[in-house]
């Protein structure tokens, strides 16, 4: 009797537990309880750590030195390009007017618990709602996305897998930008697109990330390598299957995204706000440095007009012609010609070329200086 009892007092909670929300609270003070718990069940794994790090031999960490002051160079060199590629990127979208998030803000989490439930793939972190996790959050590892928070404690969170049957992720493939759907097959080494056409330009080795159109996971975080591709001529559809680039039976240190929770209104108005501020900030300096640059043209022209003014003591010896009569003509009309000259031409080297001329016609000269006068 006592266990009918018990029996259906168990299956009244669950339907209550399902259905309603009468239960959440006694389930998030019943967390706290069970978190010592877990500290303790996780208790020699961590001492056995401790020990084994404690008595691992010398060349073992020397070597393990050597290797990771090898990859911190090469991640030192990859992290100076990448600084450099993401200034160049806000740069470019400070000129587009755009205020999309360059780098979001994460947490580090870890992995203290999993769901006993084989048709079901859920992990427990030790992040909960005292620490700002909200759910939907996105959860990713190393090497790409894992999940999403779908319950909230007080200090721990259930995240759902990518490999659950119930969950599914808008992505796209790397190379040509091909939007698909990415579901859960149960298997934690399994993703499978949906509903791609058979003629998709899709081919094994497409690297699958996130497009960020189902507005709760960032766009552009790996998801899942293309492993197979399955066409069938009968079939509007073919079979894609792919392998998730997040370690997700491996990973014990995950990270909380949080992403930017701005309206489109609100970011819009921000970044006019801040194209504003910018303007105000740089648009002073830049009309003085393009005004010298007009102003130095007319100073340029006016130059050539320097040589001119020494005409004035050259028409001083023009009265001089008359008393030499024509025997001497070479040596005063040169004068009178490079008035003309500057005139006529700009380069003074023609001056040797008029000297051999002038002696033929001594009168005519003057005659064009009055000319031109």
């Amino acid at each position: 009797m006592r266990l009918l009892v018990l029996v259906v007092l168990s299956i009244a909670l669950m339907v209550v537990d399902a259905r309603f929300t009468l239960l959440k609270p006694v389930r998030s003070q019943m967390s706290l309880v069970l978190m010592q718990s877990y500290w303790i069940t996780d208790l020699p794994q961590r001492l056995w750590q401790g020990v084994a790090s404690q008595f691992g031999s010398r060349t073992e960490l020397v070597a393990e030195n050597e290797k990771l002051k090898t990859e911190n160079l090469l991640l030192q060199g990859r992290m100076q390009k990448l600084a450099a590629l993401t200034e160049q990127n806000v740069r470019l979208r400070e000129l587009l007017n755009s205020s999309a998030l360059v780098n979001e803000k994460v947490e580090v989490a870890e992995l203290i618990g999993m769901d006993p439930n084989p048709f079901t793939h859920r992990i427990i972190i030790n992040k909960g709602e005292r620490d700002g996790v909200v759910l939907g959050q996105p959860v990713l590892d190393a090497r790409g996305l894992m999940g999403q928070v779908v319950e909230l404690m007080p200090y721990t969170s259930r995240v759902l897998l990518l490999t659950d049957t119930t969950h599914s992720i808008p992505v796209q493939v790397n190379r040509n930008g091909l939007r698909a759907i990415a579901s859960g097959t149960g298997n934690p080494e399994r993703l499978e697109l949906r509903h791609v056409a058979d003629t998709a330009d899709i081919k094994e080795g497409d690297l699958l990330v996130s497009s960020g159109l189902g507005q709760r996971f960032p766009a552009g975080y790996p998801v899942a390598t293309v492993k197979e591709v399955i066409h069938d001529s009968g079939q509007p559809f073919a079979i894609v299957r792919a392998v998730p680039t997040a370690a997700l039976n491996r990973s014990r240190y995950l990270l909380l995204v949080f992403s930017d929770t701005r309206t489109p209104e609100e970011r819009a108005n921000d970044a006019a706000q801040a194209q504003e501020s910018l303007d105000a900030q740089g648009g002073g300096p830049i009309i003085p440095a393009t005004v010298p640059k007009p102003a130095g043209v007319p100073a340029a022209v006016t130059a050539p007009a320097a040589p001119v003014a020494p005409a004035t003591p050259v028409a001083a010896p023009a009265a001089t012609p008359a008393k030499p009569g024509a025997k001497h003509p070479a040596a005063k009309p040169p004068a009178n010609v490079p008035t003309t000259a500057p005139a006529t031409a700009k380069p003074p080297a023609t001056q040797p070329a008029v000297v051999k001329p002038a002696v033929k016609p001594p009168v005519s000269a003057p005659a064009t200086t009055g000319r031109q006068e």
